[in-house]
């Protein structure tokens, strides 16, 4: 029988806390810029996009591990690539799953490529496909937190034009709104999200941040606002607990911020179904 302090261990945990409090800011800065922008991934229905742009991003980072670069550069690179190969392709959702079911196994099998090539830590392997508890340093912590101050002001600046184009896109188009432009901003901002996000969970699991905190707000609530509030909540939740149950157990970061992201989906369900239930009921 397995032990259960091979996954829960608690012992000398206050000893370990300090020697992660980057990558605990880290889980906080990120969670933030999850909760940002999946509002905007769940209105205009990209969560399979953020699954092709992970890849391409862990493709990136791969090649940069092989070849001795910035792995942080690798993954911008990557997702930037793929962005705006699927930030052209518009709104028009056939194509764009299409080539974004096209540029997974690619990504993945480059990934994989030079992964195999590499002669270095095995750990450094590990990490980029499921993340890894000492992965953020000074210098990636700096780049993550100007990442996420841009994409902040970016978002900022485009919400309006781009939520009026993922609520009604016939109407905005009629109305002149940028339609392509706002769409390669977009994918661009996420590509930049998904890069830093693969930094602490890998490229296996980035959806537990960038969808599933979202996704459990919008059980719970339909006003923007408070969509916002509680995706941000949610994956700040997720990316520190992960990090913090993960410290004793010294295992991967992935699988806890998986697990708890899944843990308050599950919780939201009967929420939201109990608040419909009793919206039916004043109605009726």
């Amino acid at each position: 029988m397995t032990d259960i302090s091979v996954i829960l261990n608690f012992t000398n945990f206050t000893e370990l806390v300090p020697l992660v409090s980057g990558s605990i800011l880290a889980g906080v800065v990120l969670g933030v810029l999850a909760g940002l922008i999946g509002p905007m991934i769940h209105a205009r229905d990209l969560a399979f996009a953020v699954h092709g742009t992970s890849e391409l991003s862990f493709a990136g980072a791969s090649v940069a591990l092989f070849f001795g670069l910035s792995v942080t550069s690798g993954a911008v690179v990557g997702s930037l690539v793929a962005a705006v190969i699927l930030g052209l392709l518009g709104v028009r959702a056939k194509d764009r799953n299409a080539s974004i079911g096209i540029m997974l196994p690619f990504g993945m099998g480059i990934g994989v490529l030079f992964l195999s090539l590499y002669k270095g830590r095995s750990s450094n392997k590990f990490g980029l496909l499921t993340g890894q508890i000492v992965a953020v340093d000074g210098t990636q912590l700096t780049t993550l937190c100007l990442v996420a101050g841009l994409v902040a002001l970016a978002l900022a600046m485009i919400w309006r034009p781009l939520f009026f184009a993922s609520a009604d896109p016939a109407v905005a188009k009629a109305r002149g709104v940028p339609m392509r432009t706002l769409s390669i901003v977009f994918m661009v901002l996420l590509g930049l999200t998904t890069a830093m996000a693969i930094q602490l969970v890998g490229a296996l699991l980035v959806l537990s941040l960038l969808i599933t905190p979202t996704a459990a707000a919008a059980r719970v609530t339909a006003r923007p606002t408070t969509l916002s509030l509680l995706s941000i909540a949610f994956a700040v939740t997720a990316a520190v607990g992960g990090i913090l149950l993960s410290l004793g157990p010294g295992l991967p970061i992935s699988p806890y911020v998986t697990t708890i992201s899944f843990v308050i989906y599950l919780i939201c369900l009967p929420i939201g179904a109990l608040r419909r239930r009793l919206g039916w009921s004043r109605r009726g």
